[in-house]
């Protein structure tokens, strides 16, 4: 199992799901991806899974809880006169999931401490349910360096082991920021980055998604990432 969370929302954690599960099903693996809570979609097709299956190939996905209002899964289950998401009953759906795959990837909503009930139960709560690794993706620009900072300090708090960083979408052209973030970011993981797919590469077709995945993921994930060649 690896839960997928990152520094906040729109920095890459579905792209980055859909080339883990890629890269899986490219090895012969069988894969399931879990969306616990979808916000900001109203009931009907599209989602966050819709594009890891369009990416990926992958089938088997779920989807426990959607809210149309773009919100935390707290706030947007309230807004909705709904209650809240049981993370305890999205673990037992993993492990249930967990008996029939190779691999489970579950992808959070927004960032590791964003609210899913009134409690405060957060995806990082999911995880030590899970005694699951965390896959922390995060931005390459200015501000992703406390970002990542603060959401690696949670992780340890909470005595979760990170599966590594990744930049969810390196630009074309980096600017100064950008480059400058490849070292610091090492620095700040202590250890290398896991990775740094291309921005864009959600747009492109399923062939062309896996190379990218492949160039864009690091060892441990499955592909050939390497830093110094971006």
């Amino acid at each position: 199992m690896l839960v997928v969370s990152g520094t906040g929302t729109e920095v890459g954690k579905t792209v980055v799901t859909a080339a883990v599960a890629a890269l899986a099903l490219a090895r012969g693996e069988r894969v399931a991806v879990v969306k616990p809570a979808q916000t900001g979609e109203v009931p009907g097709p599209g989602g966050d899974l819709e594009v890891v299956r369009r990416l990926s190939g992958v089938r088997l996905t779920r989807e426990l809880a959607r809210y149309p209002d773009p919100l935390s899964p707290e706030a947007a289950a309230r807004r909705a006169g709904r209650p809240p998401l049981d993370l305890a009953e999205v673990a037992v759906v993993v492990k249930q999931l967990a008996a029939a795959a190779d691999l489970v990837l579950v992808e959070g909503a927004g960032g590791l401490l964003v609210r899913y009930d009134p409690a405060g139960a957060t995806i990082a709560d999911l995880a030590t349910m899970l005694s699951a690794p965390v896959l922390v993706v995060v931005s390459s620009g200015l501000g992703t360096l406390n970002h990542t900072a603060l959401t690696l300090e949670a992780l340890s708090a909470r005595r979760l082991g990170p599966a590594g960083v990744v930049i969810g979408s390196w630009p074309e052209r980096p600017g100064l920021a950008e480059r400058a973030n490849l070292t610091d970011l090492v620095t700040i993981a202590g250890r290398p980055l896991a990775g740094a797919l291309p921005a864009g590469a959600g747009g492109l077709d399923r062939g062309a998604f896996l190379a990218a995945a492949r160039a864009g993921l690091g060892p441990e994930l499955g592909g050939t990432f390497d830093a110094h060649t971006i």
